[in-house]
């Protein structure tokens, strides 16, 4: 009995040759323990097939020849769907126009490429699909395709009737590297005239050679082995059990679907609709290509309705009757992300499905035809959408009403700097006490003047106040602060972090207990931003009774004021006069003309930079690699490669630094899908630490 060797070794080819020719070509591979696949030597392989064997076992034996290095695209596999104009029963026609097609999609660096059901005879063929002319020329054409996929490196699916047994299936055949991998039958077909129901599993003999064959089937990179694919055709997704719903238990994660679907009213939207869900649901990258006006006949209109979607999101669709292909890059490592952190999906079926190899080498892309918003957390519309604004409002101001009632307060006591942060927590307050019918007078907005308070911070304090009709205190707490330097033998000279701390701490506990005295809810202010930077005071502005804006990034609080600012006019100038003020936490003296001096983002990074980092890190744990990449394409070079590299190294020294503060946040609600509590969200150890990240940054 051969050892078990781990997976790892399939990252370097020279030992695993080595160990095949010391194992008499034959080596077990784990992940978990168990023998999870077996790796054959190209003789072993042949001699394996010569001497016959079980369809599962041989299904599941990686062919390695040649050069079989690991690849690193960072997830991405650019796919393609696409009608061809096909004529009805013109096989040799239907042949060439496959072919142009995959040498096209060669030629723009595609490396999956699906084309429609039947495209190589036409579905709407009829009864002439029983012609023994139509079946030698398919076969005739499935070996021409053979060259065809030899000369180009992509794997792509030809629609074809194969005849077995005595028995006609609509199949997906799956060609990559000047083979055919294997055929796909349709599970469910409607045409039962013409067509059965596919087998889950088996071989067939086709064209001199024993392929796999059946609607269980899955094919791996093993250049890749995240990227793991299955087939179904047309209404086999629109089935109460959808084959691919099944794959994807099984651990597929890329669903091609070869469709002949004529067009009816509603049709497009449904499909769409459908490929939506369908891709959510199974947390997968679903392409589609279905058949082009070239097969309108009699009673039916086709047009080429070709769609890619991924994640419950359409990335590339291309609209009936355009005859236009869908293209786009899919993202494995997002899918692999969100199925480890989706606890309703559940793997399962591995043991019914046969796995089919295939060494196909992918490379990072050099640029991406998907989008990426800059702004991963603000709606991407010309306007602002005032629907999202109210509904960010109510969730705060309903928890704040929540809480409130709970511990039974009618007041709220919270520190109005005159900054984005403080302000919209005075407004969900507001928004709170009228849903409430609470009288405004009892938010009680205190600003708190120190060293490094501005003239124009506190005025803007004044104003929103003013025009919100809540009650509005001055605290000037320099003299506090002058005696605790006293006390501690602190130089008021030293612009140290104790200097600065010292102010945070001061206001906080000056909150807290007038809160205290006034029987009332002090309500923090600080951000998802700033908790993720670490960017506020331990035990000051980072504490709080309850945190209303923690999962609150930097760049939708600025979009939330300003949608606030448009409903409501009597704030509007207060609001606009916040927007246009530097970000600050003002703890070092203004300049001698009053100026803001200490500006976060000269500190932190650019927020709309950060927000970016801390949106694909925290949903999908995307590498620096990837985040760097990420950031070049979304942001269209307007930062440098240095830039980027020194704000993506600042990002992860202060996340990682900054746990400790984290572990240890009040209570505050949650928005949207990415979070910072340490309660469900991000269970993180303080000590952990970043010297590889920063290494790979370094290396970038």
């Amino acid at each position: 009995m051969n050892d078990i060797k781990p997976i790892t070794l399939l990252r370097n080819t020279d030992k695993l040759r080595k160990e095949l020719e010391e194992n008499e070509g034959r080596i077990i591979i784990t992940k978990n323990g168990q023998k999870d696949f077996v790796i054959l030597s190209d003789e072993a392989h042949q001699k394996l097939l010569n001497e016959g064997g079980s369809a599962k076992e041989k299904s599941r034996f990686a062919r390695i020849s040649g050069k079989n290095e690991l690849s690193d695209p960072l997830g991405y596999v650019k796919v393609a769907a696409q009608s061809i104009d096909v004529e009805i029963a013109g096989i040799t026609h239907n042949k060439e126009e496959i072919i142009k097609a995959v040498c096209e999609a060669s030629s723009e660096g595609v490396k999956i490429l699906v084309l429609p059901e039947l495209c190589l005879t036409s579905a709407t063929l009829g009864d002439l699909i029983f012609s023994k002319t139509i079946e030698e020329l398919v076969e005739k054409a499935l070996v021409e395709l053979k060259e065809i996929s030899k000369e180009n490196d992509l794997l792509f699916t030809v629609g074809a009737p194969i005849k077995t047994n005595g028995k006609l299936y609509s199949c997906g055949v799956v060609y990559y590297g000047g083979e055919i991998l294997g055929i796909v039958p349709k599970s469910y077909p409607s045409e039962n005239r013409y067509f059965s129901e596919g087998p889950k599993e088996g071989y067939i003999n086709l064209l001199g050679e024993k392929i796999p064959f059946g609607t269980n089937l899955i094919f791996v990179d093993s250049n890749y082995p995240k990227l793991r694919i299955a087939v179904e055709l047309s209404e086999d997704i629109s089935s109460i059990e959808v084959p691919s719903a099944k794959a994807s238990q099984a651990g597929a994660n890329v669903i091609l679907n070869l469709c002949a679907t004529p067009v009816l009213i509603g049709s497009a939207e449904y499909t769409t609709s459908l490929l939506k869900t369908a891709s959510d649901k199974m947390t997968a990258a679903y392409i589609l290509a279905n058949a082009g006006d070239g097969e309108s006949t009699t009673d039916m209109i086709f047009g080429g309705h070709n769609i890619i979607a991924e994640n419950g999101k359409i990335l590339c669709e291309a609209a009936p009757f355009k005859m236009e292909k869908a293209i786009s890059e899919i993202d494995i490592e997002l899918l692999e992300a969100e199925r480890n952190k989706n606890h309703s999906f559940k793997a399962r079926y591995e043991n019914e499905y046969q796995t089919v190899f295939f060494s196909m080498p992918l490379e990072t892309p050099k640029a991406l035809t998907r989008h990426y918003s800059k702004n991963p957390f603000i709606p991407e519309t010309k306007e602002i959408d005032l629907e999202r604004v109210n509904l960010i409002l109510t969730m705060q101001s309903m928890a704040l009403v929540k809480r409130l009632k709970t511990v039974h307060q009618k007041k709220v006591v919270l520190g109005l700097s005159g900054g984005l942060d403080s302000t919209l927590a005075l407004l969900v307050s507001v928004e709170a006490f009228k849903k409430l019918g609470y009288d405004l007078k009892d938010i009680i907005a205190i600003t708190l003047p120190s060293f490094g308070t501005s003239k124009k911070t506190h005025n803007n304090a004044v104003l929103l106040s003013e025009s919100l009709g809540v009650s509005f205190r001055e605290i000037n707490i320099g003299e506090s602060v002058r005696l605790h330097f006293k006390d501690i033998g602190h130089d008021e000279q030293n612009h140290n972090v104790a200097y600065e701390n010292a102010q945070a701490r001061e206001r906080t506990q000056v909150l807290m207990d007038l809160a205290n005295d006034e029987d009332a809810l002090m309500v923090g202010t600080g951000d998802l931003s700033e908790a993720a930077l670490g960017w506020c005071t331990y035990n000051g502005d980072h504490m709080s009774f309850y945190d209303l804006n923690i999962s609150v990034p930097k760049t939708l609080v600025r979009y939330v004021v300003e949608g606030y600012a448009i409903m409501h006019p009597e704030a509007k100038t207060a609001l606009l006069g916040i927007i246009d003020t530097p970000i600050s936490p003002e703890l070092l003296p203004p300049s001698s003309k009053g100026e803001i001096v200490q500006k976060s983002e000269d500190k932190v990074g650019p927020y709309e930079l950060q927000d970016f980092f801390i949106f694909h890190y925290l949903r999908y744990g995307f590498s620096p690699k990837k985040l760097y990449f990420l950031a070049q394409q979304a942001f269209n070079y307007k930062y440098d490669n240095e830039t980027l590299k020194k704000w993506l190294g600042t990002f992860f020294k202060r996340f990682f630094q900054s746990q400790f503060k984290r572990n240890c946040t009040p209570d505050g609600i949650k928005i949207g899908t990415v979070g910072l509590s340490p309660r469900g969200d991000l269970v993180m150890p303080s000590d952990a630490i970043c010297e590889d990240y920063l290494k790979e940054i370094e290396s970038l």
